[in-house]
């Protein structure tokens, strides 16, 4: 028997007519936790990295921006480049949804190494913070992807299967638990516990590394249970999404990004 859940509005609140969207709350909250776990984290006198803390506030708008931007354009150019291009003026319409983690990913590396220029510091040092805390980012993403009813997940007859009253009377996977589970909880107690106990952390990109991989087979296997985007549906016979495809990229660049990290300061 499936689980029956009203639709959740996706408006959180209104404050004196401005809406104000689980969507835009998800990642305000989830940008904020980890820029305070982040903070945490370089006070380890192992982080390698000391900046002012202006220093530290300038990294948090490269990242917030390489976020947003990266991400709303990796959805544009991998999701649905042609109707953005017959409605240009959506793709600045970012509280109506509609983000992809790898172009988010791609922002923040260049946010990241901009600013690193800038600053003077080691660049992949500061990745492997930014990586370490990003699962708490995307656990928030998540939570706010199953209250819009976005990217849900396939028909199943699973007793946990999930239905939106009055949207469809299919039940799904509720894809987005998965997802908050793996790329969110998990992830993150992975990342936390290799930074804390591991000496990964003196080979500055190891880090970075391991999480892309990390990250991408958790994003192939949660695929399987996911409905792929209707504007693009399956790349092959054999059923390869667009998220599966982006997230093998992504495994082997991990794992290039690790092993020159070991091999370098080796």
């Amino acid at each position: 028997m499936a689980i029956v859940i009203n639709p959740i509005s996706p408006v959180a609140v209104s404050v004196f007519g401005l809406d104000i969207r689980w969507y835009a709350l998800a990642y305000i909250v989830g940008i904020a936790l980890a820029y305070i776990l982040f903070l945490r984290l370089v006070r380890d006198k192992n982080s390698g990295v000391a900046l002012s803390k202006k220093q530290y506030d300038d990294f948090l708008t490269y990242i917030v921006f390489g976020v947003i931007i990266g991400g709303r354009l990796g959805y544009v150019l991998f999701y649905n480049l042609p109707y953005f291009l017959s409605n240009p003026l959506e793709i600045f319409m970012v509280w109506h949804g509609g983000m992809s983690f790898h172009g988010g990913l791609i922002g923040v590396i260049i946010a990241n190494f901009l600013f690193s220029r800038s600053a003077h510091v080691n660049g992949w040092r500061m990745l492997d913070l930014v990586a370490t805390v990003t699962p708490i980012g995307l656990f928030c993403g998540r939570i706010a992807n199953f209250i819009n009813m976005e990217v849900m997940g396939r028909a199943t007859d699973m007793p946990w299967g999930v239905v939106f009253r009055g949207v469809s009377q299919i039940p799904r996977h509720p894809s987005p638990l998965y997802e908050a589970a793996s790329e969110g909880i998990l992830l993150f107690i992975i990342m936390i516990l290799l930074y804390t106990k591991t000496n990964l952390k003196k080979y500055p990109g190891a880090l970075t590394g391991i999480m892309g991989m990390l990250y991408a087979v958790f994003r192939v296997v949660c695929e399987f249970f996911r409905a792929p985007d209707t504007q693009i549906g399956f790349l092959t016979s054999w059923g390869l999404t667009m998220g599966q495809l982006l997230s093998g990229i992504l495994f082997a660049c991990g794992a290039v990004i690790f092993a020159c990290a070991i091999k370098k300061q080796k």
